[in-house]
């Protein structure tokens, strides 16, 4: 009788698992043979006269051998053995011996002071590529805002939203359409955008008040393809696919970053450089980040954030405590939405120009995802799975030694989604409540206690 071996991991793996693991990763392998044989070693280019084939038969290769090693090794320590590895890591990750008081205040202010210095490390230490890198950053906050916002109606709430990005939408519209016709200035049209992105909450808030999980989900769905198409067929009024272009930039106490004897280098005495503006534009997105955040974590501390908690937890017991659902809906919806808004009219003037394709369903996606990868109700989470994200994807245009196992043409930005859909996978094996499980209750008695990962599996604690 063969006898369990040990593995050097330290998980006992079944006996005759060795064949069932080999015969399940061979058989992975030949799926993703047979159905990726006509998008990875098949190119179509445009040529003249009809398309030109160009076969790439390394990458098809390189993808089936990847799977079969990685379902065997998945088999073979995770699916197959008496004690996955992953439950090992999850329960010693979430033992006590982890849980160092103060850790997670710790973490948020050492991120708060290293996001404040960061044009300046940057600008310090890569000052080749600090356009770039400064750039990059702005899109990361971004998302970061994104993700804080829409985790006050997943997270806190439990209102599965995948439509978020039609409240993006109507900010960046709300501040180009205000600019456009009425000359309002990026100071003066963002609170009116986050105030129409509330508006527009409200109005999404009342038709799904007796819907919840998946039906929540395919209306809020809905209302974010409405808006976009709303967007790009009413050509009067918002340009349609053309967009809107010629957005105003945001001055600093009127001063503009222009190269002129009244614009901000002049003023204060300094050479002018293109740099002045993207910094700018990063401390905006920053203030108005931390200012998400900070009104989140006040709000969940007031009565409205302890009934989005019962609601999520269970929607008729929050109603035999007399907490009025329809307010508690709407509540959440609407203050998401805001600030949702914001971060559309920062977006507007960051880039100068819009078009309905900038507010796809893969951007409700990836927002989503930002906030499920860390942690639903973790503000610290949404962080460090927005960096992963935004930045890993960022990341693929300056892997270089990838064209020389693949071939020069080889480009990885293109299989970005593909990456990403392994990373989801393997976060969501590893750890399937998001990056952060721990929670910090909203309410204590004599003492605050953090609320372990067994807790927050069963819904409570988020």
């Amino acid at each position: 009788m063969a006898v369990a071996q040990r593995t050097g991991l330290g998980a006992a793996i079944e006996p005759n698992a060795y064949a069932a693991s080999l015969k399940d990763a061979a058989m992975a392998a030949f799926l993703v043979a047979v159905l990726g044989f006509f998008f990875l070693p098949l190119r179509t280019d445009i040529a003249p006269g009809g398309l030109a084939i160009t076969y790439r038969w390394p990458i098809w290769v390189a993808a089936i051998l990847i799977v079969f090693g990685g379902r065997l090794l998945l088999n073979l320590f995770v699916f197959k053995a008496r004690k996955p590895i992953t439950r090992t890591i999850g329960e010693q990750m979430s033992g006590s011996s982890l849980r160092v008081p103060g850790l997670g205040r710790a973490l948020g202010m050492a991120l708060f002071v290293f996001a404040a210095i960061l044009p300046f490390f940057i600008t310090a230490v890569f000052p080749a590529q600090q356009r770039q890198f400064i750039d990059l950053a702005i899109l990361i906050m971004t998302y970061i805002m994104l993700g804080w916002g829409l985790n006050i109606v997943v997270g806190l709430a439990g209102l599965l939203d995948l439509g978020y990005v039609a409240f993006y939408a109507v900010g960046a519209y709300s501040f180009a359409l205000l600019a456009e016709y009425f000359g309002l200035g990026f100071w003066m049209a963002l609170p009116l955008a986050g105030i129409l992105a509330a508006f527009w909450g409200v109005i999404l808030g009342f038709p799904v008040l007796r819907l919840r999980g998946d039906y929540l989900a395919i209306v809020t769905l809905a209302f974010g393809e409405i808006i976009r198409i709303v967007l790009l067929n009413w050509y009067e009024f918002t340009n349609g696919p053309d967009g809107i272009s010629g957005i105003p930039k945001p001055t600093l106490f009127g001063l503009e970053f222009t190269r002129g004897d009244d614009g901000f280098a002049a003023f204060f005495g300094l050479e002018y450089s293109t740099i002045h503006r993207f910094i700018f534009l990063y401390y905006i997105i920053f203030v108005l980040a931390i200012i998400t955040n900070f009104v989140t974590i006040r709000l969940r501390k007031l009565p409205v954030g302890r009934a989005w908690e019962a609601l999520r937890e269970d929607e008729i017991a929050c109603r035999s405590l007399g907490i009025n659902t329809t307010n508690t809906k709407l509540t959440a919806f609407a203050i998401g939405a805001m600030f949702g808004g914001f971060a559309g009219s920062f977006f507007a003037t960051r880039q100068g120009f819009i078009s309905p394709e900038s507010f796809t369903f893969l951007e409700s996606a990836i927002i989503l995802a930002i906030v499920v990868l860390g942690g639903l109700g973790s503000q610290v989470g949404v962080v460090i799975a927005s960096v992963v994200m935004i930045g890993g994807i960022e990341l693929l245009r300056n892997i270089g030694f990838l064209s020389q196992i693949f071939g020069p043409d080889f480009d990885p930005v293109q299989y970005r989604m593909l990456i990403f859909g392994l990373a989801m996978v393997a976060i969501m094996v590893w750890k399937p409540r998001g990056l952060i499980t721990t929670r910090n209750p909203s309410a204590v008695l004599k003492e605050r206690k953090k609320i372990g990962a067994d807790m927050v599996s069963q819904g409570e604690g988020h």
